[in-house]
């Protein structure tokens, strides 16, 4: 089962894809565990792999060693002229998304540490947050260390805020939050909860993300299978 921490220092690949179709989804899962099954890549880590559920799409969160080893993942012949073909046919949108861990918090029904797996359970919100370069610290600073407050939500398990460092198929700074909730209803109450009963710290927070955010995307989903490498290679800082 993948942790996810700051302090491994391994980069942090989250490639997200929405379709148009259910059965395009199906065919993306289809793809994408093929490619996790037999991943023997330099550096790879782990990759777990989530299904929408609000829209149509998927999401792999991918840990390698560093950025070296996914260069040479990106520049071989098969990822190139089979692997991002295919998925170009069957995606109305894709973006490949390198970052660093800056921030976890897990609550009190999330468990000791943040872990990916399907036997979890977890409903996971992927928030992705375009954002100007100079403020991209202090949208960090809002989504995960001002937020600890979260931790007392009912049915929230944990939060991942990810520091954009790169990307294919989108340009400029961004953020991504990975959030763990125990279940849609629980995600929708506090997401749904009326904006004039949010207590105090939750409209200064939200504030703070509105002022700096130039670009918001998100999504739902049901991790549905993960696979690691057998030996974990040493992270490359």
């Amino acid at each position: 089962m993948p942790k996810v921490s700051a302090e491994d220092g391994y980069l942090t690949v989250l490639n997200v894809f929405t379709t148009d179709a259910p059965e395009k989804q199906d065919r993306l899962l289809d793809e994408m565990r093929a490619i996790v099954d037999t991943a023997a890549f330099p550096g790879w880590i782990s990759s777990t792999v989530h299904s929408g559920v609000e829209k149509a799409g998927t999401a792999n969160f991918i840990q390698w060693r560093g950025v070296e080893d996914l260069q040479a993942r990106y520049a071989d012949d098969k990822f190139k002229h089979r692997t991002i073909p295919t998925f170009s046919e069957i995606t109305t949108s894709m973006m490949l998304l390198q970052n660093q861990v800056a921030y976890t918090q897990v609550g009190r029904a999330g468990g000791e540490a943040v872990e990916v797996s399907p036997d979890r359970g977890d409903y996971t919100v992927i928030e992705f947050f375009g954002v100007d370069a100079d403020g991209q610290d202090d949208l960090v600073d809002a989504l995960g260390p001002t937020v600890k407050w979260l931790g007392n939500v009912p049915g929230y398990r944990s939060h991942t805020v990810l520091r954009g460092i790169g990307a294919r198929g989108y340009e400029g700074a961004f953020v991504v939050r990975y959030a763990q909730w125990e279940s849609q209803e629980r995600y929708e109450e506090y997401r749904d909860f009326p904006a004039e009963q949010w207590p105090a710290p939750r409209r200064k927070m939200q504030a703070r993300v509105d002022a700096l955010t130039t670009r918001y995307i998100s999504n739902t989903y049901r991790v549905v299978h993960t696979r690691s490498a057998e030996r974990t290679p040493d992270p490359v800082r």
